[in-house]
């Protein structure tokens, strides 16, 4: 089975996913004027301007902006951020960092318009506002069925991709890191965070808000504490750190640390698909959480957007491979997380396995909650029912210990599988639609521009 899934993956992210994903951010940073660039400022105003971890209550009209914006982080800030770091520079060399922050740089004007589209085409399902690029790829193409097949399509690999294998490879990371750090057994740590998901999932919407708004400020501002404290340690290794990203980006000499030396393909494969893993900016995934976010106008929520994949790439999952690369760790010892913790536990002694086992629980667990939640708007599009969004919850549930028990390798492999499958609907219906998002920040620059005049 993992044999089929790598010659599957060795085709999407050979060349065919990344040519697409580059090649729509680069389309849309075109179009839209380096959007990414003219709405940062404003972007960090609206969310620091909107952090509030008791903020009000979520219900069936939707999410305030900072809890679409937690949410969406939620998801986006996790293992890809700490063992994907890792594993992209295992497999990739140094010079993956660099291109993933390339992929993230344009993806930015991809997320942007897919948090309009999430709002443009959001609907109300059974009393409660909903949305995503299911409901957006309905309108994509003039074709009713192939529209309909493309969307159910999406559907199935996202519930799929999220829902379940995703929140394996969590779990899986999870349990690895606390085995790794206290000797728990991770079938034991599948089964608590089964219980305490279950909690989270079976309290909807409003629960689920609530979590994360309280989670992801406080998590995000520990990790990247402790990743400067480390940086500052080891300041004198940091100018060879961001040497050795450049250097290999562009040339297959072998690198630092104790990885052979690797192609300029392996190093743009594996930035670029840990990228998505991480930011999932083109992959369709955060649409769900900006569509239901209550905004004057979908253009605020796009330009809040932009500044979700900032976080995730530029500050955190920048911040983790900065101390792995300057800590002079071997990368050929471990795998994935592990390596984070080697890393942490270089400079911090015993105290860095730890420390990294905690992030990531509760790193990991919100991004299970933001999944599960991308998940579930899929079940109410193809089934719309209560009972089978009961199922789902079970069944992610039973999938969370199943992964805290599977072989890293393959659950990684599959996870890059079903993000692939995801791509490409999205995909299509953002360069149908990209129209919508161009009409849309004209008017919010007009509707801006005209309010602050008044």
């Amino acid at each position: 089975m993992e044999h089929l899934v790598t010659s599957i993956n060795d085709f999407l992210w050979g060349n065919f996913l990344i040519i697409l994903l580059l090649g729509t951010g680069i389309y849309f940073t075109l179009k839209l004027n380096f959007i990414q660039i003219r709405k940062f400022v404003e972007g960090l105003k609206l969310v620091t301007g909107s952090i509030n971890l008791n903020g009000k209550a979520a219900d069936n009209n939707g999410m305030s902006s900072f809890q679409a914006l937690a949410t969406a982080i939620a998801a986006q800030v996790g293992t890809g951020n700490l063992a994907g770091a890792a594993t992209a520079i295992a497999s990739g060399g140094p010079g993956a960092i660099f291109w993933m922050w390339v992929s993230a740089f344009f993806g930015m004007s991809t997320v942007y318009v897919e948090a309009i589209l999430g709002q443009v085409f959001k609907r109300r399902v059974n009393g409660q506002i909903t949305g995503g690029p299911a409901y957006y790829i309905e309108n994509a193409i003039k074709n009713k069925k192939i529209a309909k097949f493309l969307a159910c399509f999406f559907s199935i690999a996202c519930i799929t991709a999220l829902g379940l294998m995703g929140n394996a490879v969590q779990a899986n990371s999870i349990s690895t890191a606390f085995n790794n750090a206290f000797g728990v057994s991770p079938l034991l740590v599948g089964i608590i965070i089964a219980i305490l998901s279950g909690l989270v999932f079976f309290g909807g919407i409003k629960r689920i808000a609530s979590v994360t708004e309280k989670i992801v400020p406080i998590m995000a501002a520990l990790y990247i504490g402790a990743c400067i404290l480390i940086i500052v340690l080891n300041f004198k290794e940091v100018g060879h750190a961001f040497a050795a990203i450049f250097s290999s980006a562009f040339t297959s000499k072998a690198a630092f640390g104790g990885v052979m030396g690797v192609s300029v393909k392996q190093a743009i494969r594996y930035g670029v698909a840990r990228g998505l893993f991480s930011n999932e900016a083109g992959m369709g995934s955060t649409p769900h959480a900006h569509a239901v976010a209550k905004v004057a106008h979908p253009g605020q929520q796009g330009i809040v957007a932009v500044i979700t994949v900032f976080i995730d790439t530029f500050i955190v999952l920048t911040g983790t491979a900065l101390v792995i690369l300057s800590s002079g760790i071997s990368l050929n010892e471990g795998a994935g997380i592990m390596i984070t913790q080697n890393a942490f536990s270089s400079t911090l002694g015993i105290v860095g396995h730890g420390f990294i086992a905690i992030c990531l629980f509760f790193f990991a667990f919100s991004t299970i909650v933001g999944w599960y939640f991308f998940g579930e708007a899929n079940i109410r599009y193809l089934f719309n029912s209560n009972f089978s969004i009961n199922i789902y919850r079970l069944t992610v549930m039973i999938m969370i210990v199943i992964g805290s028990l599977m072989k890293i390798e393959l659950v990684w492999q599959l996870a890059d599988m079903f993000n692939g499958m995801m791509v490409l609907p999205n995909l299509i219906a953002l360069l149908a639609l990209g129209k919508y998002a161009r009409t849309s920040m004209k008017e919010y620059e007009y509707f801006s521009e005209n309010l602050c005049a008044a």
